[in-house]
């Protein structure tokens, strides 16, 4: 089991960066990057401020933030006062920020259709539906795990020497919690 999914992994990665490749060249063709479409579909359907952008996107905050005055700069996007929260402003697509994701959108539309060639529509389905369920164990084992690390009072990192804790201890105890 270890051995299939240390494999399932190795090529969801690959795949991840074959769509990623693939999302450069149709972003690109619009003029845009991938990281910068990514940004500019988290906050389409609502404005956002940066931290919560990046904890969608599960990229470091400040990168996103470069990201956000990029496109503020080149007119896609405004930051716009955030009525919870005084110093943490909402970034928002403009109407040529609108336009560009459409463009985007409307080129991946059709990639997706030549990438799917031929696979069952069920067959994509049961894969969305077993990386959803692989996503959310993984969160909560890795949940487990910081829990874990904090009461052993290390919170070093995953198999640290530190604070006097046994190598695999950790994991141990966070597959306990898991279980329970």
């Amino acid at each position: 089991m270890a051995e299939e999914l240390a494999l399932l992994v190795a090529d969801v990665f690959e795949a991840a960066g074959a769509l990623r490749r693939a999302g450069e060249t149709l972003a690109g063709a619009e003029g845009q990057t991938q990281a910068r479409w990514q940004l500019m579909s988290v906050v389409s359907e609502e404005s956002l401020p940066v931290a919560r952008a990046a904890r969608r996107l599960g990229v470091a905050r400040q990168g996103v933030q470069r990201i956000a005055n990029e496109l503020v700069r080149d007119g896609l996007a405004e930051f716009r006062d955030n009525p919870d929260h005084r110093t943490s402003s909402l970034l928002a697509l403009t109407p040529s920020g609108r336009r560009a994701l459409e463009a985007i959108t409307a080129r991946a539309e059709t990639a997706h259709r030549a990438m799917g060639e031929g696979i069952a529509q069920a067959d994509l389905a049961a894969l969305r539906a077993l990386l959803r369920r692989l996503t959310e164990q993984t969160d909560q084992w890795a949940e487990a795990e910081a829990e874990a690390e904090a009461e052993a009072g290390t919170g070093t990192g995953i198999g640290a020497e530190a604070g006097g804790a046994k190598r695999g201890t950790r994991s141990r105890a966070a597959t306990e919690r898991l279980s329970e």
